[in-house]
């Protein structure tokens, strides 16, 4: 897959996660794990509606966003191999990078909501304590025809303590790609860890400016 196709999947696939971590659900969830992804939805939904300045909203946002994502599990499983051969204080400096970069790439995506709505339509339990949560992501402004957004959620968790782990957008499993693009980055710089990590600096910083997830 080209850079250019990873980008812009990438792109698409981070802006529906957000959509649909803010989007109401339609249906009454059936389980534990359904409850808990539409429970944070309405959370979603209350810092969206909010009142509060944006510098208010944007600590809210992180504080959610922390509380229903282990960012540090999802940010070492990017590295690959790499993690192996890091030291503990690059790592830690590349998981607050990531988690930033995270940030900036979401806030980035909350001008876009605009009425879509999430409706859980089943889960599989793939092992104890790992769930996935099947929903589609249903916009009231698609073309006559198009079909809604499927979008999988992994919980990990039982007993009403669960983290989101990872997200799938039609198929497009975004923790392996962002890993893909990752690890394309530290192949082209001698697997340096610290390169990327200045390098994910530069594109939050360059997110919220207004361009790309690249960081160009």
């Amino acid at each position: 897959m080209s850079h250019f196709i990873r980008t812009f999947a990438r792109r698409i696939g981070l802006a529906t996660l957000v959509l649909s971590l803010f989007a109401p659900i339609a249906a009454q969830a059936a389980t534990p794990a359904e409850s808990y992804i539409q429970t944070n939805i309405d959370r979603g939904l209350s810092i969206l509606n909010g009142g509060g300045s944006k510098e208010d909203k944007s600590t809210q946002f992180r504080s959610f966003l922390l509380s229903l994502t282990d960012l540090k599990r999802i940010a070492i499983y990017t590295l690959g191999p790499s993690k192996n051969t890091t030291s503990p204080a690059d790592l830690a400096a590349f998981v607050d990078a990531f988690k930033d970069y995270a940030f900036a790439v979401y806030e980035s995506e909350f001008t876009q909501y605009s009425g879509q709505t999430l409706k859980v339509t089943g889960s599989m339990q793939r092992s104890p304590g790992d769930t996935l949560v099947r929903t589609i992501l249903i916009d009231p402004h698609a073309k006559n025809g198009q079909e809604p957004i499927k979008v999988d959620f992994r919980v990990f968790g039982d007993n009403g303590h669960f983290t989101v782990e990872d997200i799938t957008v039609e198929g497009l499993d975004l923790a392996i790609t962002e890993q893909d693009d990752f690890q394309s980055y530290l192949a082209d710089h001698n697997n340096d860890v610290k390169s990327l990590t200045q390098n994910l600096k530069q594109r939050a910083a360059n997110v919220r400016n207004g361009g790309s997830l690249t960081g160009k």
